[in-house]
């Protein structure tokens, strides 16, 4: 069954149409259409990303849009300019650029003859960004949003920068982009003319870890496109949602705190992905929750979607700690807004091994880790892939600070931000911080329930660099992701304190090592107490999704899946992450795309200045006689006061070469 409604809609699916700009460039849409929709117009939604809708999501966008068409919605899957079989150039994300187009996408929408004049946006990562982007400009069409998996805060809260530190996904993401980017549109679609398009973005193709690496603080860039800025501007209702296993969940309970309209959070178990095919499981109709939201936001029908409560999270139950889970033990609670004022903050002084009620005498106690602390951490966001979720966190603490609570007399359930409020100081003027809250079982297991950062240097903000004074004592507050988790009676908390954290940041420019004053720092914890009203909540509809698309396996992909090897020899640790999608060949359409990648990083124990990522992908095209090979790779590497970022491209067309290039870039290193 994939009908999400009692009476579904006869449902036209429009494989390609397109939609003209005022600069004459086109963009590429598909769309999913009630039949009678011109003689009984329909409000619409757009999902605006540049994952090519006529191959790499088209199988994901039939399993989304065309069961909400059914319930009565022109659903739209536009490519962004340059991206796809749109025409024109795309430069990096979320530009001023993208956003004029998007506010032109929403007026034609509304202008259509089988549209109401309504429209709604929704998207994951890339479209829950520019979702919330477009509803701060305020676009007359634009009524409501479902924002998956984003952030209004794209410095704080992203994959290029965490806590102020330079994070591995800065230049994984670059490589996932700078292959996809080199990819033609489709020349049925485009006709001709899709050689000179592809030639065209080849030249102006180029790794976005240049633009990104340009910008290492809370600059004008990265203030662009952070609807934080203005939260105000954003009028219009906002439905949030995420999972605790996505490094974007923090954003869901930061829009309601924040936002002033009409506004629903949902966070489950998922990693980056809609809770109707998320994992790790349950999984729920999460469709059915969207035609809910369309039908009161955009057809006015007076539901009670706005009578249940604002914030709906999955308390997650203890798990051992694993590289991989399809289910998260646990249940649905609720809170009527957020921040609660049911939340109970509970202080546990981090005495010399020990969290407990009451601080001791103040106590200096000395790390300098190994800088490949942090290996067993896993990704920093996840997809539900194999190997991403954090290990036993008993390897890292071998090179750690670690504060350990007594056994827990009685369940302890937290909900929201925990914070690590410490008394520190440095032997070196660049220098951070990683902290874990962790649940230890009474075998010793430690599994990580949540985790933060802080650059030292960016300790009064993220825009301003001050460097430490050696031996000088600050006291800084990191505050660790939102989380929801019940520790079990018996179990343990425990906070752990690092000077490194690899490869999920890069390392200081020097080995330092920090000193945390014990007595004088201390552990917060959001405590949730039990709520009767928990009990009441409304059931999710099971998961429903649209009829996939048929598609022949080429070559199946490798697992996906994270590898550590270590060099004992010269004291050094590679972890590579292998990114594959296989090669598929699309049967409806009779066009081929394939996608393999690695990316790995490595380090030796004791030299900062050791530390390099590299990145290799080969992509396939292919349709008809054209047979297309793109091969990327990029580098970098570090010195005490620089960057350095090497790249190439080579394009093949039948195996003949067809395009080349390499750059060498260099960036000061600024507090990092």
């Amino acid at each position: 069954m994939h009908s999400i409604v009692a009476n579904p809609r006869s449902v036209r699916e429009i494989e390609h149409l397109w939609i003209p700009l005022a600069d004459g460039t086109r963009l590429a849409a598909r769309m999913w259409l009630p039949e009678d929709a011109e003689a009984d117009p329909v409000p619409a939604i757009l999902e605006y990303i540049p994952y090519r809708k006529r191959d790499a999501c088209r199988s994901s966008d039939r399993l989304m849009h065309q069961p909400v068409a059914e319930a009565g919605y022109a659903c739209l899957r536009v490519d962004i300019r340059g991206s796809g079989d749109s025409e024109g150039i795309l430069t990096d994300e979320y530009t001023a650029q993208e956003q004029a187009d998007g506010l032109e996408i929403l007026a034609w929408i509304a202008a259509q003859p089988w549209c109401s004049g309504a429209v709604g946006m929704i998207g994951i990562s890339w479209g829950g960004f520019n979702g919330l982007q477009l509803a701060a400009l305020r676009p007359r069409a634009l009524k409501a949003v479902i924002s998956v998996g984003s952030t209004d805060d794209r410095y704080a809260t992203d994959v290029h920068y965490y806590g102020g530190g330079l994070t591995k996904d800065n230049i994984d993401w670059s490589a996932v982009m700078f292959s996809h980017n080199a990819l033609p549109p489709d020349p049925e679609i485009v006709g001709e003319n899709w050689r000179a398009m592809w030639l065209e973005r080849l030249e102006a193709n180029r790794p976005w870890a240049i633009g990104w690496m340009a910008h290492q603080r809370r600059d004008a860039y990265w203030r662009h496109g952070s609807v934080c800025e203005d939260i105000g501007a954003i009028e219009i209702p906002v439905m949030a949602v995420n999972g605790w296993a996505d490094n974007y969940a923090e954003t869901v309970p930061r829009l309601m705190a924040t936002l002033k309209g009409p506004r629903k959070g949902l966070v489950g178990p998922w990693a980056h992905d809609y809770p109707n095919t998320g994992l790790p499981g349950p999984q729920i109709g999460f469709l059915q929750e969207c035609v809910r939201w369309w039908d009161r936001w955009l057809k006015g029908i007076d539901n009670a979607v706005m009578d249940e409560p604002m914030y709906r999270v999955w308390m997650q139950e203890h798990v051992p700690p694993r590289g991989e889970y399809t289910e998260r033990p646990g249940r649905w609670v609720a809170e009527q807004s957020w921040p609660s004022p049911r939340i109970q903050w509970r202080h546990l002084a981090m005495n010399p091994g020990r969290l407990e009620e009451t601080p001791g005498p103040e106590t200096p106690l000395a790390i300098c880790s190994m800088l490949s602390t942090g290996r067993s951490q896993g990704e920093l966001g996840r997809y539900g892939s194999g190997g991403e979720w954090p290990g036993d966190q008993r390897e890292d603490d071998g090179a750690s600070l670690i504060f350990l609570s007594g056994p827990l007399p009685e369940r302890t359930e937290i909900l929201g931000a925990p914070v690590v409020e410490l008394v520190i100081s440095s032997d070196r003027p660049v220098a951070l911080a990683a902290v874990r809250l962790n649940d230890v079982a009474p075998s010793g297991a430690s599994t990580r329930v949540q985790h933060g950062l802080l650059n030292l240097t960016q300790r009064d903000d993220r825009e301003h660099i001050a460097p430490l004074v050696p031996g000088e004592r600050y006291r800084v507050r990191i505050e660790l992701d939102d989380i929801a988790h019940a520790f079990p009676a018996g179990h343990r908390i425990a906070v752990s304190v690092s000077s490194a954290y690899w490869p999920m940041v890069w390392p200081s420019p020097e080995m330092a090592t920090l000193t945390v004053v014990a007595g004088a720092s201390r552990l917060e914890l959001p405590v949730r107490p039990a709520d009767p009203a928990d009990a009441e909540l409304r059931a999710f509809d099971p998961p429903v999704s649209g009829p996939g698309t048929p598609m022949t396996t080429l070559r199946e992909p490798r697992l996906n899946n994270i590898l550590i090897t270590r060099d004992t020899a010269r004291q050094a640790v590679t972890v590579q992450i292998v990114r594959d999608r296989g090669h598929h060949r699309f049967d409806d359409i009779g066009s081929e795309l394939g996608e393999s990648g690695d990316v790995f990083y490595r380090i030796a124990e004791d030299d900062p200045l050791s530390a390099e990522a590299w990145t290799a992908f080969e992509t396939l095209y292919a349709r008809g006689g054209i047979a297309l090979r793109i091969l990327t790779r990029q580098r970098m590497t570090c010195t005490v006061d620089s960057f350095r970022l090497e790249a190439q491209i080579e394009a093949f067309e039948n195996d003949t070469p067809v395009f080349t290039r390499t750059w060498d870039e260099s960036f000061p290193r600024e507090g990092i």
